[in-house]
């Protein structure tokens, strides 16, 4: 099943103690349906010095977020809004394309594929 929200994409947060913040998604982990913004839900972390790699301390990471908590903020409308695939046969080839549900516009090209002919 094709991702709704990608590595890249600027969301806001819709619920939770984060609500109305705004970030572009650093990544998306699949398995859990969740996904990391950057620069929202900060978390410290207690970390361990290891000699000659790294110094230790208290760590402000993001930790991750439900996907169904986000929404897509539209390229085109800036508007928070739900995605949908849309499949468009182009001569002998198959292309889908995220669009916005708001203002009916292509976000981007998912994937293209030639057609097989039997």
């Amino acid at each position: 099943m094709a991702q709704r929200i990608k590595k890249g994409d600027t969301v806001i947060v819709m619920r939770g103690r984060e609500k109305g913040k705004t970030g572009e998604v650093i990544k998306v982990l699949r398995d859990e349906n969740r996904v990391v913004v950057k620069n929202v839900n900060l978390v410290k972390k207690h970390v361990k010095e290891i000699p000659n790699v790294r110094e230790g301390g208290i760590y402000e990471i993001e930790a991750p977020i439900h996907i169904s908590n986000v929404m897509l903020l539209c390229p085109k409308c800036q508007k928070p809004t739900r995605v949908g695939i849309r499949v468009v046969f182009e001569g002998d080839s198959i292309r889908k394309y995220r669009y916005c549900k708001k203002c009916n516009e292509n976000i981007d090209l998912i994937r293209e594929k030639a057609r097989v002919k039997r």
